[in-house]
């Protein structure tokens, strides 16, 4: 289902600029840092989401194009797939008939109609439409859509309340005991699981970002490569965050979150990791349409996003290519939230990162999710807890490989309103 995001973000210039995913799979913190992001484009969440805004230019610019000639199959699908993506699925299958009509054998509309279906909750019209997306799908995508398919039969023939782990894979997730056990998958059961395991879940969340038993199976399948901490923090999110309640799924994580934890004592970090391989470190290659960034004030505060940073290329002997508008605010007074890096004591220096990390050895994020942050007049400050908004001028480093690529000085530190 990669061509639900992947293609129509890459399927015409008219996209502005485009956002394309990484190869899958994506290293651990970075895809669950970027899910989020495809989740908030359709609930709304508050705040800056440069996904949303690429869709909706996109969806309305094909809604004023139909409105003076019918649309192509690819232009009906992208349209479909916008609805999707924006939260508006009963939109969605309307436009994605239409291009099925087109084009019988559209393999983006098919693929993008069981996804609509999924998103109303219909998994006997995704069924169906994934049986023609498993008939229509290039080679590269057979494996995808067949364990969509897979799951939609599954799911169509369940309770309403069921919150059982899906069987994707026909593969039982525990340990030569027969009970889930950290970091381990009995012998006979890891023959079952795909080498590709990892990547296929990451796509049908990618086109599925809210369902809570697939980031479960998430969680499953890191902890069958080893990766006993990230399971434990997947299934914390889905017991915490998504409200599953699965008594399964709370007993497994009981038992990897004391694993974990047991881990996070010992010096030797590389056993959290497992064995996964990965192909990149974030799902988006790039998110920012400078063009929706807002003016800068020179003699004011600036909002940074994050995205806006983390489209900084850096070449093979450093030299980063900083995004124009990040240049732009060099020097200049930003405010950037994000959570502190834990540290014992009051400080007037700390680390901020994108997002929260567990363990630094194991959570490390990359050169461009963290700041270094100096208080200004030599303040001080205590390690809090969550999100925190820090204003201060910006500094960009251009020549020092040793040194952060961004600080901001002078800063003051404050909790969000």
């Amino acid at each position: 289902m990669r061509a639900l995001l992947l293609l129509l973000l890459l399927a015409s210039p008219a996209v502005g600029d485009a956002i394309p995913f990484r190869p899958l799979p994506v290293e651990w913190r970075g895809f669950l840092s970027d899910l989020r992001t495809l989740r908030n484009a359709a609930n709304l969440a508050p705040g800056p989401n440069p996904l949303r805004e690429t869709l909706t230019d996109r969806a309305a610019a094909l809604e004023a194009k139909a409105k003076t000639a019918a649309l192509s199959a690819d232009d009906a699908a992208d349209l479909g797939e916008c609805h999707v993506r924006l939260g508006r699925p009963l939109k969605a299958i309307g436009v994605l008939r239409d291009a099925r009509r087109i084009d019988p054998k559209h393999y983006r509309a098919a693929a993008g109609l069981g996804i609509a279906w999924v998103a109303v909750g219909d998994w006997n019209q995704a069924a169906n439409a994934f049986d023609d997306a498993v008939n229509l799908a290039p080679a590269a995508w057979k494996d995808v859509d067949t364990a969509h398919r897979t799951l939609a039969r599954a799911r169509a023939k369940e309770a309403k309340d069921a919150d059982g782990l899906d069987d994707l894979f026909g593969v039982r997730f525990v340990g030569e005991s027969g009970k889930p056990e950290a970091g381990k998958l009995a012998a006979a059961e890891r023959k079952k699981l795909p080498a590709n395991a990892v990547a296929i879940v990451q796509h049908l969340l990618t086109c599925s970002p809210a369902d809570a038993r697939l980031l479960w199976q998430l969680g499953e399948v890191a902890n069958a490569t080893g990766d006993v901490r990230t399971a434990a923090n997947i299934l914390d999110g889905c017991v915490g965050d998504f409200g599953l309640k699965s008594e399964d799924a709370r007993a497994r994580r009981k038992v990897y979150r004391a694993a974990a934890d047991e881990l996070a004592k010992a010096e030797d970090h590389a056993t959290h990791r497992g064995t996964q391989a990965f192909k990149s470190a974030r799902l988006f290659a790039k998110l920012t349409d400078e063009a929706r960034l807002p003016k800068i004030d020179p003699a004011g505060v600036n909002r940074l996003p994050w995205a806006a940073l983390g489209d900084t290329a850096i070449g093979p002997k450093f030299a980063p290519n900083f995004l124009k508008h990040v240049a732009d605010l060099d020097g200049k007074t930003v405010e950037l939230v994000g959570f502190m890096r834990p540290f014992g004591g009051a400080t007037d220096e700390f680390v901020l990162t994108e997002f929260p990390v567990g363990c630094w050895f194991c959570d490390q994020p990359g050169p461009l999710q963290v700041a270094v942050v100096e208080l200004a007049g030599g303040k001080r400050t205590e390690y809090l807890l969550g999100a925190v908004v820090v204003t201060g001028k910006l500094e960009l480093n251009r020549t020092d490989p040793e040194k952060h690529l961004f600080a901001v000085t002078g800063a003051r530190v404050k909790l969000p309103e």
